[in-house]
């Protein structure tokens, strides 16, 4: 099979990896173009001993890397251990491959992950709008965030109820579905809150592909139904670290 339709499968999750890490589209897309742009110049420089999905994740970590100096001048440059949480909890990778593209062991990534998980208890507290219109699945999420420490601003299950308590509340974080209870979009709410003021926003789908296309304005964080616990807690985590990188 050629590399191209081999890698194809998993090039929207790695827009998720690359955005997540990134805490930006546009910077997240600039690094996959870039492991694909190096891919299609040296494909045989492309690691073919191991599963295309880890191979093509180790390209971009490499672009990563080689950039990190550059990142870190910013001030938004995602550490280690916040790596081993995306790359585990959000990918979904073993700790053993997770360790791979790491370039460390397991015991590594798993004191990193650790050590990410104790970050997040630190993280300061916020409020957060919830957009969902699966009331089980609200209630979920709602626990979760709970668990985090953070609060509750609402709980909203159309596009009106939810521009209307963001306006009234201004939340501090937003979890939003993408198609709610009336046939609205959770993406086109999300714009007008946006249009508003700045909040971070994590989108919920059970169709993710939908939205890492790169195609056009698309979200920076992005969890996949269903999902788990761990998931929701790393991407939260992610979006208020680097919203409040911003506002430092």
């Amino acid at each position: 099979m050629p590399l191209g339709r081999e890698l194809a499968p998993h090039l929207p999750f790695l827009r998720r990896y690359a955005r997540a890490l990134t805490g930006s589209q546009q910077e997240g897309d600039r690094f996959v173009r870039a492991a694909l742009e190096g891919i299609v110049a040296a494909p045989g420089d492309f690691p073919r001993d191991v599963d295309p999905r880890l191979a093509i994740y180790r390209v971009l970590i490499g672009q990563w890397e080689a950039a990190g100096v550059v990142e870190a001048r910013l001030g938004r440059i995602t550490p280690r251990t916040r790596q081993a949480l995306l790359l585990t909890a959000m990918e979904g990778f073993t700790p053993e491959d997770a360790g791979y593209l790491m370039r460390c062991d397991r015991a590594e990534v798993e004191a990193l992950a650790d050590e990410a998980l104790a970050e997040i208890e630190r993280q300061a507290r916020t409020n957060v709008l919830i957009i969902e219109d699966e009331p089980i699945i609200a209630m979920d999420i709602e626990s979760i965030v709970r668990d985090l420490g953070h609060g509750i601003s609402g709980i909203a299950v159309t596009h009106d109820e939810a521009v209307a308590s963001a306006r009234a509340h201004r939340p501090g974080l937003v979890l939003a579905d993408i198609q709610l209870a009336d046939d609205s979009s959770g993406v086109d709410a999300v714009q007008e809150i946006l249009a508003d003021f700045s909040v971070p926003v994590i989108f919920i789908t059970a169709f993710p592909e939908r939205l890492l296309t790169g195609e056009r304005h698309e979200p920076a964080f992005l969890i996949t139904k269903p999902f788990q616990r761990s998931t929701i807690k790393t991407a939260i985590s992610q979006a208020l670290f680097f919203h409040q990188a911003v506002l430092a």
